[in-house]
């Protein structure tokens, strides 16, 4: 298993919160999200799920992944 921890431009609620881990939680391979206003720490099967992949459904979802 692999953890990563993003940075998360544009989310001011819980609302945004529920947004990315949804958007996170539907990749496969997501065993674990912790998600709060600003970051997000995911662990994943990196042979499922690419970090680049979690990325893009960050900024599908509306937020912008700062590096």
């Amino acid at each position: 298993m692999s953890e990563a921890t993003l940075k998360i431009e544009g989310m001011t609620c819980q609302h945004c919160v529920m947004r990315v881990k949804k958007a996170v939680e539907e990749l496969p391979g997501v065993s674990r999200t912790e998600v709060a206003i600003g970051t997000a720490r995911i662990t994943y099967d990196e042979s499922r799920t690419k970090e680049l992949e979690l990325e893009q459904a960050v900024e599908k979802a509306g937020y912008k992944v700062r590096k």
